[in-house]
């Protein structure tokens, strides 16, 4: 098959994030660009026995906040990872601040400014690093409540039949685990693919596909990804 103009961009992201993230990248790129989704994990919500007595909340994603919200009615001040995951607690009814643009950012800011009382971490099953156990160490008092876990889905079959054609195909990765649920499913890809990562270490969980261009957001967050992406629509626009 003849190469197109313009690549497909397979969008890999969770809902509702994936239809989020797919309008700004038509806000961004126009709406010519092809998107085809097709989601690696969806969320399944848990039912953990939660500890008692915490005074406040962290909370590290969107869907954190929705897992804790389904299990009590109790809210109170919350710190949040990034401006989203806040608009979704201060929506949810807790007085919600940003603090920090990743887990990092939180624990550095937290680190110079411990905050009093028992904290609650509301997150995922898998998680990169022990956010508790880091905040623990810097003076806080943190528990935690595994309140969903992000469970892996298969490639559609729109994704797998665009895989296999000849034109190149950009692929966002917003973690190290989506970037190895997409290289499990995708060895025998015959697609030059043209992949956005969110970091160095979904960069390098992607490797084995060896792609034809790998290009790091300059920032872990949506508007690093769409610049990483512009980048990569200029490589793939020759392909």
């Amino acid at each position: 098959m003849a190469a197109q103009s313009r690549p497909t961009l397979l969008l890999t992201r969770p809902e509702p994030a994936a239809t989020r993230f797919a309008a700004q990248l038509r806000e961004r790129f126009g709406d010519g660009l092809e998107i085809l989704s097709s989601p690696l994990m969806a969320p399944v919500f848990l039912a953990p026995t939660l500890p008692g007595g915490w005074q406040g909340t962290i909370f590290t994603s969107e869907t954190g906040v929705e897992g804790l919200r389904r299990l009590t009615g109790r809210r109170g001040p919350a710190v949040c990872v990034g401006p989203r995951t806040a608009e979704a607690a201060q929506a949810a009814g807790w007085q919600a601040e940003v603090i920090g643009g990743d887990a990092n950012g939180l624990v550095a800011a937290l680190t110079r400014q411990p905050r009093p009382g028992l904290w609650l971490h509301a997150r995922g099953r898998e998680a990169a690093g022990d956010l508790a156990a880091r905040l623990r160490t810097a003076g806080m008092s943190v528990t935690e409540a595994i309140v969903y876990a992000q469970e892996p889905r298969p490639l559609t079959e729109a994704a797998r039949a665009r895989l296999m054609e000849g034109a190149p195909v950009i692929v966002p990765l917003f973690s190290p685990r989506s970037a190895g649920l997409f290289v499990a499913q995708t060895g025998g890809t015959v697609a030059p693919l043209l992949v956005a990562a969110i970091s160095k270490a979904a960069a390098d969980a992607v490797g084995p596909l060896g792609a034809l261009r790998v290009e790091c957001a300059p920032t872990p967050d949506g508007p690093g990804m769409l610049t990483a992406l512009a980048r990569l629509m200029g490589a793939g626009a020759g392909a």
